[in-house]
């Protein structure tokens, strides 16, 4: 059995659908008997693009938009390829992408 660390980190643009992905991950995990820190809240990514309102007239008219990345990141201790196979046959909700590092 060879220990190794593997970090699980799980970005989305929805901030509920990260916290319920991190505890479908986390619970799956727990349910191998791997030793887990996390999920940690990673800080937020804002993109903020300003837009004219009108194409021609009125060039102080503006409006912002801001769209917003949320990222959990979640450690566990003492993996196998068991939990690595756990991981990829999790199901998780579209949007929701699952970067793992071994």
């Amino acid at each position: 059995m060879t220990a190794a660390m593997t970090q699980v980190s799980v970005p989305t643009a929805m901030n509920k659908l990260v916290d319920k992905s991190a505890k479908k991950i986390v619970k799956a995990v727990k349910a191998i008997g791997a030793i887990i820190s996390g999920p940690i809240p990673l800080p937020t990514h804002k993109r903020i693009y300003t837009v004219n309102r009108s194409t021609f007239v009125n060039k102080k008219a503006r409006e912002q938009f801001q769209l917003s990345d949320y990222k959990r990141l979640i450690d566990i201790y003492s993996s196998t390829a068991k939990t690595v196979d756990a991981l990829m046959k999790l199901e998780l909700p579209s949007g929701v992408e699952v970067e793992i590092k071994v």
